[in-house]
């Protein structure tokens, strides 16, 4: 299964944080509900996905499969809960699904990262600098390097650049 992470970078290379003065740039979300849709899912952690549930309902994700990683949720009705990333992972490819698409939040991305699960890396800087942010992070306790390839770089409008990679060891695949 192909496993892309797919985040939002401040200009100034921190984990972008939304909120009401600083709301998510449309362009970046319209990418992701297209890349969503295209999946047919995604994984998120439990306070990303409250935060997206806003007012309830299914909203444009009806039809995906949406997997929430928590060590505290229990059961969300609508979405699958399981507490740790290879959980995520064999529950959708026991679904069927041949790519997984990991969205939120940085603790769910570093930990992905961390133990080596992502395949691509979709970052889409926004235009804004962040006096404080989250970084997103390979290993926590060393300093250690993962090399990446340069798949593509796409202005997506509003002044927001979408860079894809794929990691070293991964084989390079193309839409």
């Amino acid at each position: 299964m192909k496993t892309i992470l797919w985040a939002t970078l401040t200009a100034n290379g921190n984990y972008a944080q939304s909120g009401p003065e600083n709301p998510p740039k449309k362009e970046a979300l319209d990418d992701f509900f297209t890349r969503a849709k295209t999946a047919g899912n995604f994984i998120v952690g439990r306070r990303t996905f409250e935060g997206m549930r806003g007012n309830g309902g299914p909203g444009p994700f009806a039809d995906i499969d949406i997997v929430v990683v928590s060590s505290s949720a229990g059961d969300i009705p609508g979405v699958q809960v399981v507490r740790t990333p290879e959980e995520a992972l064999d529950y959708l490819k026991g679904k069927g699904h041949q790519t997984a698409l990991i969205s939120g939040g940085a603790d769910i991305h570093n930990s992905f990262l961390g133990q080596g699960l992502v395949d691509e890396l979709i970052f889409n800087v926004a235009p804004v600098l962040e006096g404080r942010g989250l970084n997103l992070l390979i290993d926590k306790e060393n300093y250690r390097y993962k090399h990446v390839q340069l798949l593509d770089c796409t202005p997506l409008g509003g002044g927001v650049v979408q860079l894809r990679y794929v990691l070293e060891n991964s084989s390079p695949v193309h839409n």
